[in-house]
């Protein structure tokens, strides 16, 4: 090495530039990984708390574009013209060798201390760094904002030449990014099972329809308006059900629905009352009693739903198809059930077991069971776009109504049909191949 550019205060200058020149790069690559990596619901916390730095932070991330272009921008800035000093000095002081030295020594510098170190520290706590670089980063991007602007019309023609539109708004959903850190969380096991059904159940009620999880027609317990007064009451009392739809004529012509209270309160009065009688019983009619039904269309959200459920003050809704037709009953419950899982009372026993494999590792489960329930219970991935229940799913395969005992494979899994009752399939077994 020559001892005059050893000497020479020029040869300080330049190497001290480009140390600064390698501070300013790490703090631009920091930046970077701080700030896109940065979740967007922790530093809206850390804004409300007071921390200036977060709301900072927040406003860059409001152009993800921009932010990325202007620190880039600088970045390479730097990191080219650290480069060029580098190739200059060894030059000097080592002749023509010093090209090739230059340019190991920087690439060893910008590894260490200008990408890999700043960035990992920038990655073990990306809101807290994001915070801190934000009052720096900001007015830097905002002097080199004209550049990224033109750096910006530039590669959209070059990406439109190949046919690709770049939409500044095309970043993952809040939606998306809740259910991957979900499911994320629970392989890991930091988040349990029950929590992440909750939380996602509660997500996906803008995404689906009644039509999805209502009671179908075939299964609704019904009151005929002309049945003697005394059968009603029987019926009433009998049922598992607080609330029955009460029909005229024929199933699908609905009337009205009872409630069960409202059939004791006005028994009360016909048997205890001031008119009271020996023949008070057959005075009862259950259209005194019945209120007006409500009828919803089967393609309404159940976000939609649960809000109409709460601002009508009611839990009870006959869901009908376009044409007017009964489709099936949808409750507050059921909406409710979606989020917290099955909720169960003393009625209902069939419910208070859970599914369970044989020994052979087979599921036992009813037809008319949703594909969705079946999933939560199991932690399978059934795909339900095209059926809603476990027998849909097997029909739509199938392309036909399956007999008794015959066997399918798709999706993973493998069906046998155990039961069939007309063309419905009752009973089916589960199990994954």
């Amino acid at each position: 090495m020559d001892s005059a550019a050893n000497s020479d205060p020029a040869f300080w200058i330049t190497a001290a530039g480009i140390l600064i020149l390698l501070v300013l790069s790490g703090f631009f690559s920091g930046s970077e990984t701080a700030l896109t990596a940065a979740s967007r619901g922790k530093l809206r916390s850390m804004a409300d708390r007071g921390n200036h730095g977060a709301e900072g932070a927040l406003a860059l991330k409001e152009d993800n574009e921009r932010l990325i272009g202007g620190i880039l921008l600088g970045n390479n800035l730097v990191n080219i013209l650290a480069t060029s000093l580098a190739t200059a000095l060894f030059t000097r002081a080592f002749g023509d060798s010093g090209v090739a030295l230059a340019t190991l020594v920087m690439t060893l510098l910008v590894l260490i201390f200008s990408e890999v170190l700043p960035k990992t520290y920038s990655i073990n706590d990306p809101e807290a760094a994001a915070a801190r670089s934000a009052p720096l980063i900001g007015p830097v991007i905002a002097v080199l904002s004209p550049a990224v602007a033109v750096v910006r019309v530039i590669v959209r023609f070059v990406l439109r030449l190949f046919g690709m539109k770049i939409d500044p708004d095309s970043m993952l959903s809040v939606r998306e990014e809740i259910v991957g850190a979900l499911q994320i969380g629970h392989s890991e096991g930091v988040v349990e099972k029950e929590d992440r059904d909750r939380l996602l159940g509660a997500l996906d009620l803008g995404e689906r329809a009644v039509e999805e999880i209502m009671l179908h027609r075939s299964q609704i317990e019904m009151i005929d308006a002309n049945d003697d007064p005394e059968a009603i009451v029987t019926q009433v009392l009998a049922s598992a059900y607080t609330r029955l739809p009460v029909f005229q004529g024929e199933p699908e012509n609905i009337v009205g629905v009872v409630h069960a209270k409202d059939v004791l309160r006005e028994m009360d009065r016909l048997m205890r009352g001031a008119e009271a009688g020996s023949g008070a019983l057959a005075d009862f009619k259950v259209m005194h009693v019945a209120k007006e039904p409500y009828f919803v269309p089967e393609t309404t959200t159940l976000d939609d739903q649960m809000r109409e459920f709460l601002r009508r003050h009611t839990h009870f809704a006959l869901v009908v198809d376009e044409y007017g037709a009964l489709e099936g009953l949808i409750t507050l419950e059921d909406i409710l059930e979606e989020i917290v899982g099955e909720i169960t009372d003393e009625f209902d026993t069939n419910e208070a077991h859970p599914l369970k494999p044989t020994e052979t590792g087979d599921y036992l489960v009813d037809g008319a069971m949703t594909i969705r329930d079946l999933n939560r219970a199991t932690d399978w991935s059934l795909p339900d776009e095209e059926a809603n229940t476990i027998a849909g799913l097997v029909i739509h395969e199938a392309q036909t109504i399956p007999t008794q005992g015959q066997v399918f494979s798709f999706h993973g899994f493998r069906f046998e049909v155990v039961a069939r009752d007309q063309n419905r399939l009752t009973r089916l077994k589960i199990r994954p191949l």
